[in-house]
């Protein structure tokens, strides 16, 4: 079992930055990939991110490459999202989640955080 929480959600600018960070419970986190996901009202939630167990490998959405960079911390259970050049269309809840596997397939994901809020304004 993995328990997620997501923190570092805000209000910011066009142009801003924000990090959020997803802090897991357990001793196997090192063995779990972990994405970051986001829904915005009235859409259907679409991968952002997503780095393998060892953080030897990351992938991107389009939407963010280059602006966006997944990272994480295994001696601290924690992965990361640092986010830049936002846009207001970055504005959406934003999940992490942990699965085995790394896939950009959020129903292929087990564990769930409960989402941080992200606007970003014009």
């Amino acid at each position: 079992q993995v328990q997620l929480v997501e923190s570092g959600g805000g209000l910011v600018q066009a142009g801003g930055s924000l990090r959020l960070s997803c802090a897991a419970s357990g001793r196997t986190f090192s063995s779990y990939a972990m994405g970051w996901f986001r829904q915005a009202p009235g859409k259907e939630r679409e991968f952002v991110a997503v780095i393998t167990s060892s953080g030897g490998s990351t992938y991107y959405a389009d939407s963010v490459k280059g602006r966006f960079t997944i990272s994480r911390d295994n001696a601290k259970n924690t992965v990361y999202l640092q986010m830049n050049s936002l846009k207001p269309e970055d504005t959406a809840v934003y999940y992490c989640a942990a699965d085995r596997v790394a896939t950009m397939w959020a129903l292929e994901y087990d564990y769930w955080g409960q989402g941080t809020q992200v606007t970003v304004s014009s």
